[in-house]
Parts: structure tokens; C-alpha cells; sequence
């Protein structure tokens, strides 16, 4: 089971009276300048009180007006905001913001996923024993790197591989790819490394669709031809009947080695796929498939309660920053810190094993 939490991950919580305080308002300027601020406390590197403490007041933020700064001051003198609270209570939307918050239980602000990373009491995976990304997109679909642009700046990161992850032809909202395209595609990853010879293999994968019944937007045959294969839901995210058939489906299907951000989450919009969670981790064992820990910020997917879940029942997990930019590379850490508070095991994780281990694993499937 996961690490008890004993520690207040005070930039979610002022970060999150600032995004109420955003849905709040009835003029599109406040509401932006609002959902900015929140941002800008969810982005600190270091929790708002030790800021504070530093500077010996509130330090100038970019993002953070004086009426922010007020809301900030109050929930830090009190625990909450009296100010938000009767800026809820004047919009009418009290039902809908207090559906918002409940969808932001468990994603960490990026000082609380510095502090869990940094601190030697969690027993799941370092930053050091993790060796490659497996969820990345690139200008291929709705990425914006080339794929020498990902090469180089995963091997800056120290990586031994990685693998490029573009979304498959079925998926025209996000650029999919034709699988003429996927064979271009191919192609130029071979050419990259043959150039980086044993310094770094760039695995050749796709992130395809589970439609509404399970099934995969790419046939057997054309699954095959990948070196991973992702299988996420894209659509039927804010459903709330049990949809445990669709996923064991998609697991099921030869050639999955992963269930990308399982529940499709989004923090404080919507809460993803319902399922029994439990089953779904049994036919993934029993698959050999491995669960993800997304570590987009707005994603946080699986979180660590969920992910000590799949622990006990015996998963194993990959950790990807499901990066869009190379900059978004970093995200990976929100995965590891997940990772530490659900107490995993760097042996239980993909990522942290050497490239033959994992490309054998890959084969298995």
C-alpha cells in the first residue's frame, strides 16, 4: 500500500483555491488571470511557505496579482479563502467547482514531486535507475520534436533508449499516423541508429486507440510491424457507467505491452474511466502487460493510490512523460514520484531495465 501521506503538498492546495477561485468568475479576463496564477503555484520548485520564509514575504511571481497574493496570504494563515469561498457562493457554481475540486485529489504540485524525489525515505525508484522514456510523440503526430530533436535530448538525460510513440492512423484528432507513414517513419529511426551505434537504441512504437468496445485502431498485422505497442483510451472519459469489458479487450489483444494513462484523467475536469481496477490489473498480469504511470502534470495517471493497487496485485508498470516537446521530457519525474509513494520497486518497472531485457520482454508478447 502507499506511503502515508504526512506531509501538506501546500502548493496544490493554494494552487487549487486559485483555480476555484478561476471557474468562479463571470468575466473571461479574471478567469484566465486566475487559471495563470494557479499555474504558477503548481509550477514552483519549492513549496510557497519556504519562499516565503526566504525572502521574507511573498516575492514578486510572474503570474501572481495582488488579488491572488491575498487569496495565497489567507489560505496560508487559515487553511482556506474566505475570499474564494463567498466568490463560490456569489457564482452560483458552488455544486460544479466542488465536483472540480474532488477531481483533483492526489496530483502533486512540482514541489511536492521535487520533495518525494529527493527524499531518502520512499523506496521506489531513483531518478539514476531510470533508463528510457516509452511514451514520447514527435512531429509525426501531435508532437513538436523531430526525431533526432528526441535522440538528442534523451541522451542529454542520460537515457540508453527510449522509444517514440506516435498516435496510429485511427486517432485524426491528434495527427495519427498512416502506417505509409509509420513505414517512413521506420525507416528514419533506423537511419539514427545506425549513427548512435550501442550509445542509444530509439525504439520504433505507436500509441494506438481503444475504442468504445476495446478494440484497437490498428490490425494484428499491423501491430506487429511496431517494437511497442501503447494501447490508451482517447474518447468515453467523462462516461460513468463500468467500462472493466472495454479495457481487459484492449489488454487481451496481441502486441499490447502497455496500458497508457489508464483512466484518462484530467486534473479538475474529468475523472476518466470507471472500472474495476482490480480486474483490469489481473488480466493485465495475466497478459504480461505492463500498467503506465503517466507523468503529464494534467494527467498524474495512474496516481499512487491506484498504483499501489496494482503493486499488491502483482503489475508490472512503465513510467513515461507522455512528452509532447522535449522540454516536456522532465515530466517523467511526476511518474517516479507516483512511483516512490506507491513503494514500487525499480525491479517491477520497465523503465529501469537494461535494453535487452526489455526488448526480450517486448518479443514475450
Amino acid at each position: 500500500m502507499p506511503v502515508a501521506r504526512k506531509h501538506a503538498d501546500v502548493n496544490a492546495v493554494v494552487g487549487g483555491y486559485l483555480r476555484d477561485l478561476a471557474f468562479a468568475q463571470t468575466m473571461q479576463p479574471k478567469t484566465f488571470g486566475y487559471k495563470r496564477a494557479a499555474a504558477a503555484i503548481f509550477a514552483l520548485e519549492i513549496p510557497i511557505t519556504e519562499l516565503i520564509a526566504r525572502h521574507g514575504r511573498l516575492p514578486k511571481i510572474p503570474g501572481i496579482g495582488p488579488a491572488s497574493a491575498r487569496v495565497i496570504h489567507e489560505v496560508l494563515d487559515t487553511g482556506e479563502s474566505a475570499t474564494v469561498e463567498r466568490a463560490i457562493d456569489a457564482s452560483g457554481q458552488r455544486e460544479e467547482i466542488d465536483r472540480r475540486r474532488a477531481l483533483r485529489r492526489h496530483f502533486l504540485s512540482r514541489a511536492e514531486v521535487r520533495r518525494v524525489l529527493l527524499d531518502p525515505g520512499f523506496d521506489g525508484p531513483r531518478r539514476d535507475e531510470y533508463r528510457g522514456d516509452l511514451q514520447l510523440h514527435s512531429e509525426w503526430s501531435d508532437g513538436a520534436p523531430t526525431l533526432r530533436e528526441i535522440v538528442d535530448a534523451c541522451r542529454d538525460r542520460g537515457y540508453a533508449y527510449a522509444a517514440v510513440t506516435d498516435h496510429s492512423h485511427g486517432l485524426k484528432i491528434a495527427g495519427g499516423m498512416s502506417m505509409e507513414e509509420a513505414a517512413e517513419q521506420r525507416l528514419e529511426i533506423e537511419r539514427l541508429n545506425a549513427a548512435t551505434g550501442d550509445a542509444f537504441r530509439l525504439l520504433h512504437g505507436i500509441e494506438a486507440n481503444i475504442d468504445a468496445e476495446g478494440h484497437l485502431d490498428l490490425s494484428a498485422d499491423e501491430a506487429a510491424t511496431f517494437e511497442v505497442v501503447l494501447a490508451a483510451p482517447h474518447s468515453r472519459l467523462r462516461r460513468t457507467e463500468d467500462q472493466t469489458s472495454r479495457l481487459i479487450r484492449a489488454i487481451e489483444t496481441p502486441r499490447v505491452r502497455i496500458l497508457a494513462h489508464p483512466r484518462g484523467r484530467i486534473s479538475g475536469s474529468r475523472a476518466g474511466v470507471v472500472a474495476d481496477w482490480d480486474a483490469v490489473f489481473a488480466a493485465a498480469i495475466q497478459r504480461n502487460v505492463a500498467i503506465e504511470i503517466d507523468g503529464d502534470p494534467a494527467r498524474q495517471d495512474l496516481d499512487y493510490t491506484l498504483a499501489a493497487r496494482a503493486l499488491d496485485a502483482g503489475c508490472l508498470f512503465a513510467l513515461d512523460s507522455d512528452a509532447h516537446t522535449t522540454e516536456q521530457l522532465s515530466y517523467t519525474d511526476t511518474a517516479l514520484a507516483h512511483a516512490r509513494l506507491a513503494g514500487i520497486p525499480s525491479e517491477r518497472i520497465i523503465n529501469c531495465w537494461p535494453l535487452e531485457r526489455l526488448v526480450s520482454w517486448l518479443k514475450s508478447g
